[in-house]
Order: structure tokens, then sequence, then C-alpha cells
């Protein structure tokens, strides 16, 4: 399947709310999820980044995601939602392939729990935490089916830094240098 253009910020689709998917073995859904993972490993091996990518960042408003992390099978995960987290919160870097260029420190929880479809159509539940910054990564892919971007989470305008400033003074204590 072919790499897809990933919206970049400002285009109107990222703040849009992404629609449930009515079928999740739908033919079409198992093409969506191959130009995603297709997409995001193009990423990550052109510019080092990219562990998860979701649907309305290649301009489809369903409710999508995709991660690929080393070392791991590719998950989709089919109209996930947050079920439950930790009633603490945590400030963590964040980056998006929609702003590559810009990172920022945001506003997680250390832990979460999501519901969501595989493309059989089952449902899962999932407990996220600190490993492989799965809960970061998952609000963050889940934020943007509700028109929810890195930025909106910022903790301090004062954390926004370039990609090159981040490489070179914040990257090998962060996922990101993992």
């Amino acid at each position: 399947m072919p790499v897809r253009e990933i919206l970049q910020l400002g285009h109107p689709v990222l703040r849009q709310a992404a629609q449930p998917v009515a079928d999740p073995t739908d033919p079409a859904v198992a093409a969506l999820v191959t130009d995603l993972s297709d997409t995001v490993a193009h990423w990550r091996e052109t510019t080092g980044y990219g562990r998860a990518i979701a649907a309305p960042q290649i301009g489809v408003l369903q409710r999508v995601i995709l991660l690929r992390l080393p070392g791991r099978p590719v998950w989709p995960l089919i109209n996930p939602s947050i079920i439950d987290h930790s009633s603490e919160t945590m400030e963590v870097w964040d980056a998006c392939l929609s702003f590559l260029s810009i990172f920022m420190r945001v506003t997680r929880y250390p832990w979460i729990r999501v519901r969501y479809q595989d493309l059989q159509g089952s449902w899962h539940e999932t407990h996220a935490g600190a490993e492989d910054d799965l809960a970061e990564l998952l609000q963050h892919e889940i934020d943007h089916l509700d028109g929810i971007l890195a930025l909106d989470r910022l903790t301090d305008v004062k954390s926004i830094c370039s990609r090159q400033e981040f490489e070179r003074q914040f990257k090998t204590d962060s996922p990101y240098g993992r």
C-alpha cells in the first residue's frame, strides 16, 4: 500500500473529531491500517521518529490508531477510548509527525486503561503504563481522534523548542532517545 501524506499543523482536519468505525472487519479498515503502518514505517526510516499514527493525520476521520513499536508486532486499535486513568499526572516530552520540527513538555497520566476493537471486531482492554512509554503514546494518539494536538496539552510555552535543540539537549533522556 502507499505511503500517505501526513497532514501538517494548521490543516483543519487535525482539529476535527473522528467518527467511530461501524464495522472493523470491513476490508477498507484493513487497507487503512496498512496505509497507516506503511506511512509510520516510512517516517521512522527517514526521520528516526514515528512510533504511532492516527487516521486523522492522513486525512481519514475514523477512530483508528496504529502503534509500531520497535521489536513488537504492529498494533492497530479500532475505536479506542480511555476508560480509566491515574489520578496523578506527569510531564513528558512530546512531538508529533504533524509538526516534527517542534518539541514541548506536555501533561499526561502515568497510566491509563484503554478499550478498543481489533480488526476482527472483538473488544479488548489494555492497561498502559511506563513500559515503552505506552501510556503517553496512547494518550497522544487518542487525542488525535478527538481533534486535540500535543500543543493543547502544553505545560509551559517556554518548554517549546526546535527539533535540533531538543536533540542537542534532551533526546538522550527521553522516550525518543530509545
